[in-house]
């Protein structure tokens, strides 16, 4: 039986990342079967009405930071009350999670493995250990693993597999000592093009 996970990206009809590096191998259901999952699948992907276009943006969205709809709606409505553009303070709030900050950073194949590493408290920031995936990052936080030869040499091996992917610049990555510095908040320019994060504003705001 097909992945769950691999089902979502189809339904989707983009790769959103969810099975780490299977990703980005050949092997990746969404390059075997360029489809939507089911027996009608194969006739291809739906037209969607306006409202259609915007769910899927917001679930497509959702599901690539890996959050439930009530974590990910909480950080709509705390951009809400924010003064300023309300998609990009809504995208940095999530990139300022600790756990995307992890992943973005390349030291982890998969939001999944973050968030394991993250709950059995092998992160330190500032020389505390953190165990809340959710944590928001800030200017001058230090990040770094706990000194697990194991953990450390799996995430030597993920840095040299993601690193041909372009990088944030707000924070700074030590590839030989795996530490992250944080030197500044997302601006717009900083923040990923993946999605249409105005479509997901517009759906909430119905």
């Amino acid at each position: 039986m097909q992945n769950s996970k691999c089902k979502i990206c189809r339904r989707a009809g983009r790769k959103l990342f969810l099975k780490g590096e299977r990703c980005y191998l050949p092997k990746c259901s969404l390059v075997k079967r360029k489809y939507p999952p089911g027996v009608h699948g194969v006739k291809g992907y739906p037209k969607l009405s306006e409202y259609g276009g915007l769910l899927k943006e917001k679930q497509n969205m959702k599901n690539f930071y890996g959050l439930l709809e009530r974590q990910f709606k909480n950080y709509f409505e705390r951009a809400k009350k924010e003064k300023g553009d309300q998609g990009i303070i809504f995208l940095s709030f999530l990139e300022k999670r600790l756990d995307n900050v992890l992943y973005r950073a390349g030291f982890f194949i998969s939001r999944r493995k973050v968030r394991q590493t993250i709950n059995h408290g092998l992160v330190i920031v500032n020389d505390k250990l953190i165990d809340i995936p959710s944590y928001e990052v800030k200017i001058g936080d230090s990040i770094k693993l706990k000194a697990k030869e194991s953990l450390l040499k799996k995430v030597k091996e993920a840095i040299s597999k993601r690193y041909s992917e372009a990088l944030p610049l707000w924070f700074n990555i030590d590839k030989e000592k795996i530490e992250i510095k944080i030197l500044k908040m997302p601006n717009e320019e900083d923040l990923p093009k993946e999605f249409d994060v105005r479509s997901v504003i517009e759906f909430y705001s119905r």
